[in-house]
């Protein structure tokens, strides 16, 4: 009888491990399945908005699943893989561009991406210099054979493109996107149009506009349109890299105290061309425009350039100091004198004056 209820004794141990097993087994699986479930699912159902994103040639589902995930379109890399091995999507997506949403499920993306994008083949590079205008950046695109500059202006005052910060831009005609486009070195498909060249800047742009650029701007009670105005100032009034905190730094303090900023950069964008020496009949000949910053007070309406990363960290983080005023240096260095009085200024003034009247005869 003892034998008995010792084998009976183990037989429940053993089917109440068997239950466990599968209890666990089950929830595992249950787990698991909802975890897929999930990471399949659309990001956002409500958010149709579409956002471009360009998929390299030779790139492997991994990288482009990383691809997704940065543009926050789907939700994890590896179960973009997984999910890609499993629908028998591996090995089959295809280069180009696309415009996806995140009401888009995983399957719906690799169905997309599987048939082949816009322009998909060959690429072509090109590069954007930072203080490019509009009209430099749309004349350089046409001179190497990537757009038609007049298409390519029109969709800068007309186009409609999906980023949302554009909403937030206060200007409207040719100079809408002016400072927007950000330079860069971009490779593109070929056969690209210029909607899709735009695009791509613009992207590129909100990729160095973090969210941590947008708090600091708030820190210092900016608008992202009035930081992007003041960087295309740094970027146009320098030519040496150590320089644009402090030349920030001057405009800020300048701001400070209500002082109209008399940036000749200004004056030379509302004249249309850059001259080397800009003369005071010139300052007047634009006198009531809205980017004359000798007569208007306060920044200008918007960007006068695309300013890189460089001139819009400058921007955000200057560099404090006494400094009103700055001038070139007597020299081709690019360097200013800076001066906190006027009396300085004007010495250092004449100093760069004497020596480029010299350069002249």
């Amino acid at each position: 009888m003892g034998r008995r209820q010792k084998k009976s004794k183990a037989g429940r141990v053993f089917l109440s491990i068997l239950v466990l097993l599968v209890v666990l087994a089950g929830g595992a699986f249950f787990g698991w399945n909802t975890y897929l479930n999930t990471s399949a699912s659309p990001v956002n159902p409500d958010n149709t908005a579409l956002v471009t994103i360009t998929i390299p040639s030779g790139a492997s589902t991994s990288r482009i699943g990383q691809i997704l995930v940065d543009e926050d379109l789907v939700r994890n890399q590896r179960m973009f893989t997984f999910i890609a091995q499993r629908e028998g999507f591996d090995g089959r997506l295809r280069a180009g561009e696309y415009s996806i949403s995140q009401a888009m499920s995983v399957v719906e993306i690799l169905e997309a991406l599987s048939v082949g994008g816009a322009h998909a083949g060959d690429t072509r590079r090109f590069t954007i210099p930072e203080g490019f205008g509009t009209r430099q950046i749309a004349q350089r695109l046409e001179n190497e054979g990537f757009v038609d500059a007049e298409r390519f202006l029109y969709l800068i005052e007309h186009g409609d493109f999906p980023h949302s910060f554009i909403a937030d831009i206060p200007i409207t005609g040719p100079h809408r996107l002016e400072g927007y486009l950000f330079p860069d070195t971009y490779e593109v498909f070929v056969g690209a149009t210029e909607e899709d060249i735009i695009s791509r800047m613009l992207t590129q742009f909100e990729r160095v506009f973090t969210e941590e650029y947008q708090a600091r701007a708030a820190e210092l009670g900016l608008t992202m349109h009035e930081v992007i105005t003041i960087a295309a100032l740094v970027e146009a009034e320098t030519r040496v890299a150590f320089e644009r905190p402090l030349v920030a730094g001057v405009i800020f303090n300048r701001m400070a105290i209500n002082m109209p900023l008399q940036l000749d950069a200004t004056v030379q964008f509302a004249l249309g061309e850059r001259r080397e020496r800009l003369l005071f009949r010139d300052i007047e000949a634009v006198r009531d425009h809205p980017y004359n910053t000798y007569h208007i007070p306060g920044l200008p309406p918007g960007p006068i350039c695309s300013p890189g990363a460089a001139a819009i960290h400058a921007t955000l983080f200057p560099q404090e100091s006494e400094y009103l005023f700055y001038v070139l240096q007597p020299n081709t260095s690019g360097a200013h004198n800076f001066s906190r009085t006027l009396a300085e200024h004007n010495a250092y003034a004449r100093q760069y004056h004497n020596w480029l009247n010299q350069q002249q005869n």
